[in-house]
């Protein structure tokens, strides 16, 4: 069976962050982000994907900030008010019904209740002519120690971070269980050593 363009992005998981700024006018936004990930590891900078007309896209490029908000799944329906498109002068945080967590690094907001934020400051934009690539540095990342060990390894099971996988017509929310196999990273080099550590 093959795909259309227009369908291959039903074959990926995708996980599921809201992404807060403010406007240099103090305005927050907050809208869910798919298509964003660490670059490699440890996770000193990520990149996210945007299309052209997005307000957390103009947020960032006036004020070069950005929160990363890793939403668990009691979140869903906040998630959903936050994807709905909004105009600009619309605050965000008050139509999901969403508490602001003060950054410890930069001036925008992070989102109370989530399960960890990444503050980011923009480090570069690569622009393409129907999306942009947002590469941000982590400056400051804090998570809810209920859900994380000492060594800061999330429970995912109990915390239940949200994922989604697309469909024809929608989505559907997930979230990751335990495949039941577990590995070191060491394990993926034929030396047997992690050279991260």
């Amino acid at each position: 069976m093959q795909l259309k363009p227009s369908k291959r992005e039903q074959i990926f998981p995708l996980p599921i962050a809201l992404i807060s700024t403010a406007s240099k006018n103090g305005i927050r936004n907050a809208a869910p982000w798919s298509n964003i990930t660490p670059i490699l590891r440890p996770l000193e900078e990520v990149v996210l994907a945007s299309w052209l007309k997005r307000d957390t896209l103009a947020n960032i490029r006036e004020t070069g900030e950005f929160v990363i908000n890793i939403p668990g799944a009691d979140m869903m329906e906040a998630v959903m008010v936050c994807s709905r498109n909004y105009p600009p002068e619309v605050d965000e945080f008050e139509m999901a019904g969403l508490k602001a967590h003060p950054s410890g690094k930069i001036k925008a907001p992070g989102i109370e209740g989530c399960l960890a934020r990444a503050e980011c400051t923009l480090v570069e934009e690569i622009l393409r002519e129907k999306f942009s690539l947002i590469i941000g540095k982590v400056v400051n990342l804090e998570v809810d120690e209920s859900f994380f060990d000492e060594e800061g390894k999330m429970d995912f099971e109990k915390a239940k971070p949200l994922t989604c996988m697309l469909g024809p017509k929608g989505l559907t929310f997930t979230y990751p269980a335990d495949a039941g196999k577990s590995a070191g990273y060491a394990e993926m080099f034929l030396a047997g050593k992690d050279p991260m550590n």
